[in-house]
């Protein structure tokens, strides 16, 4: 595969592996078992156990595990094809499929801003038309 190839490669499998691993560990589907592997991994009794379950409760931690299996399953390998190759893919997809995270932490969060700015607004246009 050449290396144009391989570049399209990463930036594409990056995004099915920021996605799971986001709606994972943050959406309101997995709510339950989020926030029982929470728990577990505070409370465990093991540390082992502890930081087993917090695997689940971390995107950065959980977009490793999820970065395997589609290293596994797309057999895709970045720069040499032997097995460093699959080495170099693997830290090359966290990173990539991380920063398509934070920025969509941060469209997320100006979303967020922009609604609650709104809400007020038109809270204060209400008062001002009832005070008049």
């Amino acid at each position: 595969m050449d290396i144009v190839t391989q570049i399209i490669w990463l930036f594409v499998l990056a995004i099915p592996i920021a996605c799971i691993s986001w709606t994972v560990t943050h959406e309101e589907i997995f709510r339950e078992p989020h926030e029982w592997c929470v728990e577990r991994s505070k409370n465990g009794r093991y540390i082992l156990s502890r930081k087993f379950f917090y695997l689940f409760t971390c995107e950065y931690c959980f977009s490793h595990y999820i970065t395997i299996a589609f290293l596994v399953l797309c057999d895709y390998k970045l720069l040499i094809e032997d097995f460093r190759g699959y080495i170099i893919a693997g830290f090359a997809l966290v990173f990539v499929a991380n920063l398509y995270m934070s920025l969509f932490a941060l469209l997320r969060q100006a979303i967020k801003k922009e609604k609650v700015e709104i809400v007020k607004i038109e809270t204060e246009t209400e008062v001002e038309k009832q005070s008049i």
